[in-house]
């Protein structure tokens, strides 16, 4: 079993004894997310398949903390912005722009992309390599700008 499937268990059990139920909520999510995988998959989960679950809840609570703040919903935004911390715990420390910045520039180089066309083949590269460590969006927006 995976390091970041048993942090999780453990945080639960902490979570349970110190009577966190928001914190015990969100480890239970995502718990179920992985166990949900496993059972897509039929087998345990590596860790880039972890990470990209842990991701796509993120992704998940970034998208919902932006619906609820345009819809009003301050109570929501403010359980959402809760479970994203506590989701982003157990996530690999995030790269900064510069880091993101010297991979895609790598990346192109390696590829030998000179233009748009290529954008597809730099992010099928470069996206294992972020998985969990950067945000999807912006290392599209970083390949883009550099392409043009």
């Amino acid at each position: 079993m995976d390091i970041i499937i048993k942090k999780i268990e453990s945080g639960m059990v902490q979570a349970a004894k110190s009577k966190d139920k928001l914190r015990l909520s969100a480890l239970r999510l995502a718990k179920a997310a992985l166990h949900n995988m496993e059972i897509d998959l039929r087998r345990e989960l590596k860790e880039e398949e972890i990470l990209q679950v842990l991701s796509s809840m993120v992704k998940q609570r970034k998208d919902s903390i932006e619906q609820f703040r345009n819809g009003g919903r301050l109570d929501l935004v403010k359980k959402e912005e809760d479970e994203l911390q506590v989701i982003q715990e157990f996530m690999p420390e995030q790269l900064s722009e510069e880091q993101i910045e010297a991979e895609i520039s790598k990346m192109i180089a390696k590829i030998g992309a000179t233009g748009i066309r290529d954008m597809g083949k730099v992010m099928k590269a470069l996206m294992p390599k972020f998985t969990g460590k950067a945000d999807g969006k912006l290392v599209s927006e970083k390949v883009k700008a550099m392409l043009t």
